[in-house]
């Protein structure tokens, strides 16, 4: 994997240490996260955040174990890292780094006190809710670490106050159980019990959330190091309190083992594909419905869309074949009315993309071309069939072929129905009613796709063939525009009328959504040298493309500010970097070099999330990332165009 590691030029620098952030991924949706100087910048940023009834209703447990060293001097000196309300940064630790490793995805860190050095690892029990955090004694001693346990319970969305209720705290063998919720282990256990009011993560305020809350001081662990080697090591898990996990050192080393597994099973051909297909292993999951897909960390659950755009790269290009085959089979079971669930955060399931459906048929299509696997073709033809019935007859939300020409309209008021689904006060920023230019490049793809498959299960296809064939001829003949490039939305409601108004226009605003047309294995379209060289000026950078270009009315250039103001830029020229998989795609099948279009993603590995690829970055220079820093499309893309 690429060597990510830092020394005290960056460890020792606030705005460096706090803006690179790691990730610890326990296989169920839960994590423990932080960043390289180990101040807390998130709400989310916790040592054990723990998954609910589904990866998106997480609660934060064990928030942080500040060291503290005990010299034979007398003197005390902290190593944890807070910023308060107040502005005071106390303690600052992050000034004691001598050096920060993320070393088979696990984040190490490296305090010097004169010649005293104390290293901390730290991982998480695959497949279960739990931590270890050992440290060790690498030079000096003997000296005593303290470890001040700071606790909540929570919503990983919210904030605790210590207005409310003390958290419960009740006793244990060598340590305590919080809340009824998650236990505290190792030795030295001393229970205290107060709150450290106005901790202030600075990340939130930067979203325009509440930036505030208090932490729980329950305690502290405390042991004598007596010389190099010797180690103090603390647990934190829920679920099963009474079932005591494995010793710290031997939950890293497994953590290191499983991860250095991952790696292999992808055959990597180098250090940079390693380290994607270990990135793309956080946002695989088993949930008690199966194995699944987080969209994103911190903050995102499953979402049916972003998991079958990742289909390819997190299931395909990492050998995981068989698990990929037992989610499409789940994912099969939530068709209603033509239409694949979307499994909200908010755990509802919700019937509301026209393209999450679409992007199924891709992925079954993909994953029976790639595997050879046609008996489960065989077996999800009926409800695939079943969709285009529904399509053509009509479904949800005005979603229907259009009898005149073979596109694929769709819309309704107040929907967003498109990957572009940005709301500002209930409003879509980018409603996109009518025949958008991806969706209808993706039904022409998937029709094809049920074509082949049902051939190769030896059924008549006419049908889909005659269906496919007219939607190409109406795509080729609407979507080009004279500007040279491809229209957004056709047949999109004019602006004066209302939605089934009238009157129309065709939309030709220059977006990356028509590079669908040229990509897709049944792409509507032959590569287009020139229109691919107007997007590639228009929407490329170094992290991915745009979402508009700059030469466009409404272009916004940063995706910063409260949830309005992000939410109205989040498709308005947000750089998204999971369209480097598409762009790739086109400019590879139009004859084009494509060797030095991963050079900014590759450094990008080292500059946000740790090891991983972030959901968007600002439209222009620095394209500063933004979003969330673990993004499963984002991974999922690079890895699968790479190579």
């Amino acid at each position: 994997m690429i060597e990510i590691r830092y020394g005290s030029q960056v460890c020792g620098e606030l705005t460096s240490a706090a803006s690179r952030e790691w990730l610890v991924p326990d296989g169920l949706g839960g994590f423990a996260m932080g960043t390289v100087g180990g101040l807390r910048t998130r709400r989310y940023h916790g040592l054990l955040v723990v998954p609910g009834e589904t990866p998106a209703s997480r609660r934060v447990g064990l928030v942080s174990l500040d060291p503290a060293v005990l010299l034979p001097s007398g003197a005390r000196v902290r190593l944890g890292a807070h910023e308060w309300v107040s502005g005071d940064v106390d303690p600052r630790g992050f000034e004691l780094l001598e050096r920060f490793d993320l070393a088979d995805g696990l984040p190490r860190w490296r305090w010097r006190v004169g010649d005293v050095v104390i290293e901390r690892e730290l991982a998480m029990l695959p497949g279960r809710s739990c931590v270890a955090v050992v440290h060790r004694l690498v030079s000096g001693g003997p000296v005593e670490l303290e470890l001040a346990a700071a606790c909540t319970w929570r919503d990983a969305h919210g904030e605790r106050r210590g207005d409310g209720p003390a958290l419960r705290m009740d006793p244990v063998d060598g340590g305590a159980v919080i809340e009824e919720a998650y236990r505290l282990s190792g030795p030295g256990w001393s229970p205290q019990g107060h709150w450290w009011r106005g901790v202030y993560h600075r990340e939130e305020a930067a979203r325009g959330l509440h930036p505030e809350e208090d932490l729980w001081y329950a305690g502290q662990f405390r042991d004598t190091l007596h010389r190099p080697g010797d180690t103090l090591s603390v647990l934190a898990w829920a679920t099963n309190l009474e079932q005591e996990p494995p010793p710290g050192p031997q939950v890293v080393a497994a953590a290191r083992h499983r991860n250095r597994q991952v790696v292999a099973a992808a055959r990597p051909a180098d250090a940079v594909r390693a380290t994607l297909a270990l990135a793309a292993d956080a946002f695989v999951v088993r949930t008690a419905a199966g194995p699944d897909v987080v969209a994103g960390y911190p903050w995102f659950g499953a979402w049916s869309r972003d998991t079958m755009i990742s289909y390819e790269g997190l299931f395909l290009r990492t050998g995981r074949a068989d698990l990929g085959r037992e989610l499409l089979r789940s994912y099969a079971a939530t068709l209603s009315e033509g239409m694949l669930a979307n499994t909200a955060d908010t755990g509802r399931v919700e019937y509301n993309t026209v393209d999450g459906t679409l992007w199924f048929l891709h992925a079954v299509s993909r994953h029976v071309t790639v595997t050879g696997d046609t008996d489960l073709g065989d077996e999800l033809l009926p409800a695939l069939r079943a969709v285009v019935d529904a399509h053509v007859a009509g479904t949800r939300y005005g979603i229907a072929v259009d009898p005149a020409d073979g596109l694929l309209t769709c819309g309704a008021p107040g929907a967003a129905l498109t990957w572009m689904d940005a709301r500002v006060y209930g409003v879509p920023v980018t409603p996109r009613h009518g025949k958008p230019v991806e969706v209808n490049a993706l039904w022409i793809n998937g029709v094809a796709g049920i074509a082949e498959l049902a051939e190769l299960a030896g059924q008549d296809a006419d049908g889909l063939h005659r269906l496919h064939e007219r939607a190409v001829k109406a795509f080729r003949d609407r979507f080009p525009t004279p500007a040279g490039w491809l229209h957004d939305v056709v047949d999109a409601p004019a602006p004066a009328y209302p939605l089934g108004g009238a009157a129309h226009h065709d939309d030709d605003l220059l977006r990356p959504n028509q590079l669908l047309a040229w990509s897709l294995p049944f792409a509507p379209m032959e590569p287009d040298v020139e229109a691919l060289g107007h997007l590639g000026a228009g929407l490329l950078t170094p992290l991915g493309p745009r979402s508009l270009s700059p030469d466009c009315p409404g272009f916004l250039s940063r995706h910063r500010g409260g949830p309005a103001e992000r939410d109205t830029a989040y498709h308005q020229g947000t750089v998204w970097p999971w369209l480097i998989g598409p762009y790739a795609d086109a400019v590879r099948r139009a004859g084009l070099p494509i060797d030095d279009l991963f050079i900014g993603l590759e450094a990008h590995l080292s500059e946000y999330g740790l090891g991983s690829v972030s959901e968007t970055a600002d439209g222009t220079a620095p394209h500063t990332a933004t979003g969330c820093p673990f993004q499963a499309w984002s991974v999922a893309e690079l890895l699968r165009v790479r190579r």
